[in-house]
């Protein structure tokens, strides 16, 4: 081979060397290797693995259904002596009444073979016997009178008498009681007719008004309006003997000086 041919520049070597382009196919080849030298025991370990898994699970399961088995067995158990309690409670009550019943059949039986005696009468019965008639007739009326049938009139009379002084008793304590009196204290409204009327004169009109149970008051004069007053005076009357009408009545007879009269207030006294 000539010298020439051998000698290439060193953009030629670069040229013909492929390995950098081929770089990933390297890649891929190393990565094979690797996973040749360490894949069988990852795979082993991962199958381990899996194996492991898919076996605690059913003991996982064991062990819950072991453990609901275990608690439905108490249950059962706990359910079991409850029951057998009540059982012998049952029992004996049935062996009690047993008993009784036994009692009572034997007591019957005793009974039956010994009837009761009949009764024994409380007293003998006594014929009673007829009073002997009487002959004379002058002797029965005699008898008659000596025997009071209803009892004496004295002891009438006498219960009468304790009763009436009981009832005098009880008048005399009640008469000597002060009874109260119902009295009432009215203010009266005296109008006039104008205010020329003389207030003097009406006030002794109205205090001219006399009754059993009427008590005239103080009294002031008390401004209408346009120059006219008008006369309040109090009064205290006993509400039996003295009333609102009569007194407006006798009131106003006096028509020449008074208009009207009103009652402006009316307390219980």
């Amino acid at each position: 081979m000539p010298k020439s041919s051998t000698k290439m520049s060193g953009l030629q070597c670069l040229a013909a060397e492929n390995i950098w382009f081929d770089k990933q196919r390297y890649d891929e080849a190393e990565t094979r290797f690797y996973e040749g030298a360490n894949g069988p025991a990852t795979q082993q370990f991962q199958v381990k693995t899996a194996l492991q898994h898919v076996k605690g699970r059913p003991q996982k399961r064991q062990h819950r259904n072991s453990s609901s088995h275990a608690a439905g067995d108490q249950e059962l158990v706990s359910r079991m002596k409850s029951l057998e309690l009540e059982n012998n409670s049952l029992h004996k009550v049935v062996v009690e009444m047993r008993a009784a019943l036994q009692k009572l059949e034997s007591r019957v039986a005793v009974l039956e073979k010994n009837p009761a005696p009949a009764a024994v009468p409380c007293a003998k019965t006594v014929p009673v016997q007829a009073a002997p008639a009487k002959v004379e007739n002058g002797d029965d009326d005699d008898d008659d009178d000596d025997i009071d049938l209803f009892g004496s009139d004295d002891e009438d009379e006498e219960a009468e008498r304790l009763k009436q002084e009981r009832l005098d008793a009880y008048a005399a304590k009640k008469a000597k009681k002060p009874t109260l009196i119902a009295k009432s204290s009215i203010l009266l409204d005296v109008k006039p007719w104008d205010d020329e009327t003389d207030m003097g004169k009406l006030e002794e009109c109205v205090r001219s008004v006399q009754m059993d149970g009427l008590l005239w008051g103080a009294s002031k004069l008390v401004p209408v309006g346009y120059g006219i007053k008008k006369l309040q005076i109090n009064c205290v009357v006993e509400d039996d003997k003295v009333g609102t009408d009569i007194l407006e009545e006798e009131i106003v007879k006096f028509e020449d000086f008074i208009q009207s009269v009103d009652v402006a207030a009316f307390n219980k006294i």
